[in-house]
């Protein structure tokens, strides 16, 4: 049995503004422990439950944040960026029983702990299929394509309600109460560790290929908070102004709409101005 755990950080222990992950800060640096040490938990728990294999993919900003020195020997561990599936690189291989996301957090426009969906501060909203989506979503529409379940979730509490619509059967862990964007009741590290090592152990369970979704054609909306962001997206083949501040494409396959998303967002942050945005 062979799982991919893909690894944010938003959704990590204790994580609760920008500083906690943003590379080079002194708080960062702190937050790098906590963060591997949720994925530590995770691994030890797949481990327990059967699995053979168990592959990280860094999921976070510069992809380069969990510290490979501290992590549990079994493992192996993907780390960097330029990734043709960006956060869920390795699904497309056909050797993927089943994927956790951990560290999750809510969309772009949604309440939750630094809620946001790919870029931090620009995006106000995405939807799939008229649907609002996170990159829970967004992911685990991927992950389908290739026949692989999401069997296990974990970030805020409103990470694991976001992620009843797009992975109702896998396993849940709220490590942190959401109280604002930037606030939290938080868990410590032992009691979350204990938690995703408990809830990982009963989700290898769940790791069973199914035959390959064929839902398409997926319609992707994106939201900007500003229309010059807009404007910018459209030299993306297939995008599309879908209102003032909105752009819209379709793709017959989530393969092709999440390399077209990234190309979307990729677009748009270059054209984010210091001040003005």
């Amino acid at each position: 049995m062979k799982i991919l755990l893909s690894a944010d950080m938003e959704g990590a222990t204790g994580v609760t503004w920008p500083a906690d992950v943003l590379p080079g800060t002194p708080q960062w640096e702190r937050c790098r422990v906590l963060f591997t040490g949720d994925v530590n938990a995770a691994v030890q728990g797949f481990f327990e439950g059967g699995a053979d294999e168990v592959l990280i993919n860094e999921a976070h900003w510069s992809m380069r944040n969990i510290l490979l020195e501290h992590l549990d020997d079994r493992a192996e561990m993907l780390t960097g960026r330029h990734k043709s599936l960006s956060m869920v690189e390795g699904v497309q291989h056909g050797d993927v029983d089943g994927i956790a996301f951990l560290g999750y957090h809510a969309g772009a426009g949604m309440e939750g702990v630094l809620a946001h969906t790919y870029l931090a501060n620009q995006i106000t909203g995405v939807w799939l299929n008229d649907v609002r989506a996170s990159e829970g979503l967004l992911n685990a529409a991927v992950a389908a394509e290739y026949g692989v379940p999401v069997v296990l979730v974990t970030g805020d509490d409103v990470a694991c309600e976001d992620a009843l619509g797009y992975a109702p059967e896998a396993l849940k862990v709220a490590v942190k109460d959401h109280v604002s964007r930037y606030a939290a009741v938080c868990r410590t590290p032992a009691r979350t560790a204990a938690d995703i090592r408990a809830a990982a152990r009963e989700a290898a369970a769940l790791a069973v290929r199914h035959a390959p979704a064929q839902d398409g054609p997926f319609t992707v909306a994106v939201e900007f908070d500003a229309e010059h962001l807009a404007a910018a997206a459209t030299v993306v083949p297939g995008v599309a102004r879908a209102g003032e501040r909105k752009v819209a494409y379709t793709s017959a396959t989530m393969y092709e709409g999440i390399r077209t998303f990234k190309a979307v967002t990729t677009i748009a942050s270059s054209a984010v101005e210091e001040q003005y945005g």
